[in-house]
């Protein structure tokens, strides 16, 4: 592949200027191109023209300096530890909100009065069941099928069962109706995937109960058993899906708007969310909290030589659930979980050698110079895999129970995008293969 030498000049400040345009030099020529700032005094160059006006295009890899939209959802500041949705700061959301009114506020854009509140409640709870047709669905998964696998073919299924979704010209009113059947309808086919892997029989929602308590009475209970669901852990369940509820671009959020942006329907375009989530590289850390504990239970629990292994450059072993790849100085959603994590720990009393080898490791980390000079503080994913190993989640629901709570932000991101009539997604690419040439018959090559 061949280089081309050019010179880029951006005018002003270091990296952006700070009137209202750029400039980029290209052969010679001089091109001007519009500075946008956001209301956090974010700062983005719009190239969106520059293809038209230059002929070039912009390599980004990964995405890792793309602005791909503009978004009044959710602000998040990795240096400085803050994380708001529509403005409101996570530490009060995840104290005095309610899930289900977190999830309201993302996907209309403000709190809910009382009759907002109870009306959506409302809507949700009139939708909890799914077509009894569906449960032959289920019957046809092995036990061993992943609930990730079974949880995205099960959401994109739903669109079969409401074919007015797939009009993407359709009244608000049959939007919102979608929107709603959807946040009832996935809890309901999370427990079921988990109900079926156990071969235990399905327990249908009871609406009488709250969003989380619903879920994990679905989950658990027994129908020879009167299944008592603690309030601790509901209190903590709906701490957990509040702060996962959105997180800004990523990899399942940035998949749901390019899907959404063709105009399929809303159950697709989130089973595709799931789908990218379900990746290790992404819905997967809590998981691997689990199974790092899991390695040194197995190896003989001995905390400080594991450690040593995680300070040793040589060695290939990494702590998991530890410091985070957005947030450089810590994770404000850990700072809240952790209270939930102590609460349904000392409630349960849950006699596990793996949560005893976690508190280990939590107590270096926040109290060894190394990992505190290093940031490698604990976060949202490793008190997260904790509170689920303790109320007796297994590892492979992990990331259901990660989907379950980014749905709202989900949603918000695909009613934003349907809303603004942003153009359908059609990233570029640098071609780098094979030039021009010519079909040789097989008998010749």
């Amino acid at each position: 592949m061949q280089t081309k030498q050019i010179s880029l000049l951006i005018l002003g400040d270091k990296f952006i200027t700070m009137s209202e345009t750029a400039k980029i030099e290209l052969e010679g020529k001089i091109y001007e191109l519009p500075v946008i700032v956001g209301s956090e005094n974010e700062k983005a160059i719009d190239i969106s023209k520059l293809r038209d006006l230059t002929g070039y295009v912009t390599l980004d890899t990964g995405y890792k300096n793309t602005g791909a939209t503009k978004s009044a959802i959710t602000f998040l500041d990795g240096e400085e530890g803050i994380l708001h949705y529509r403005g409101y700061p996570i530490e009060q959301l995840a104290e005095k909100a309610s899930f289900i009114e977190v999830a309201y506020l993302l996907i209309y854009g403000d709190l809910p009065t009382q009759q907002e509140l109870d009306d959506f409640e409302a809507s949700i709870k009139k939708h909890t069941l799914v077509h009894e047709d569906m449960k032959q669905f289920f019957e046809a998964y092995p036990a061993q099928a992943h609930p990730m696998g079974v949880l995205s073919s099960m959401i994109s299924s739903l669109s079969t069962f409401y074919p007015e979704s797939l009009d993407p010209n359709r009244s608000q009113e049959k939007k919102n109706l979608t929107v709603h059947r959807l946040i009832a309808k996935l809890p309901t086919l999370a427990a079921w995937a988990y109900k079926n892997s156990m071969r235990h029989p399905f327990m249908y929602p009871r609406n009488e109960f709250d969003y989380c308590k619903n879920f994990l009475y679905m989950m658990f209970a027994m129908p020879t058993e009167d299944y008592k669901v603690d309030p601790v852990i509901v209190d903590a369940l709906n701490k957990l899906l509040i702060l996962h509820a959105d997180h800004e671009q990523n990899c399942s959020t940035s998949t749901v708007r390019i899907v959404g942006s063709s105009q399929a329907n809303l159950y697709s375009t989130v089973s595709a969310g799931i789908s990218a989530l379900w990746g290790p590289l992404h819905g997967g850390a809590n998981q691997e909290v689990i199974e790092m504990l899991e390695q040194i239970h197995n190896d003989g629990g001995n905390v400080d030589k594991w450690v040593a292994k995680a300070k040793d450059k040589e060695d290939p072993f990494r702590l998991m659930g530890f410091g985070h790849r957005v947030y450089k100085n810590f994770d404000p959603r850990a700072k809240i979980i952790k209270k939930a994590c102590d609460d349904v720990l000392e409630k349960l009393g849950v006699d596990d050698p793996l949560l005893d080898i976690a508190k280990k490791l939590e107590k270096v980390a926040l109290e060894d110079e190394y990992f505190k000079a290093r940031n490698l503080y604990p976060n949202v994913d490793f008190y997260s895999g904790i509170i689920y190993k303790a109320i007796g989640i297994p590892t492979e629901m992990f990331t259901v129970m990660f989907a379950l709570g980014r749905l709202p932000g989900w949603i918000a991101q695909w009613k934003e995008m349907t809303e603004n009539k942003e153009p359908i997604g059609r990233p570029r690419q640098i071609y780098v293969g094979k030039t021009s040439r010519d079909y040789v018959e097989i008998s010749k090559r």
